[in-house]
């Protein structure tokens, strides 16, 4: 689904959406595997339940699991995009473990409690 972009990213396509949640979600598997695949790393015990970070334009988002979001969809509360654009096949960026950690940091997220702030400005 994502592939090495560069040395702060992973370039993938999903199905971008808005929809009437307050956080940016994707569906439960796809959040867990995305996870596991670019921030575990495999030394002691770590927590799959992590936001993701992605970048959609300018915009990054801290981004939550949702058994309700179909599965390939990035789903953007309505708030937070233009609606207009929106649905579309979309290509988003997916922000490495470190690049993650920093913007996750700055946007005030507590990496150890995993609390939910609000969207990462550019």
């Amino acid at each position: 689904m994502f592939e090495r972009f560069s040395s702060g990213y992973y370039l993938g396509r999903l199905y971008v959406e808005p929809y009437d949640g307050a956080e940016a979600a994707i569906q439960r598997t796809d959040h867990e595997r995305l996870n596991e695949h670019v921030y575990t790393t495999g030394r002691g015990v770590e927590r799959i339940d992590h936001p993701l970070v992605m970048k959609l334009d300018s915009t990054h988002f801290p981004v939550v699991a949702d058994d309700g979001v179909p599965a390939g969809t990035l789903a953007l509360p309505r708030q937070t995009v233009d609606s207009a654009a929106l649905p579309d096949d979309r290509p988003v960026l997916l922000a490495d473990a470190n690049r993650a950690e920093e913007l996750l940091r700055y946007a005030g997220y507590d990496i150890n409690s995993v609390s939910t702030r609000q969207d990462l400005s550019a």
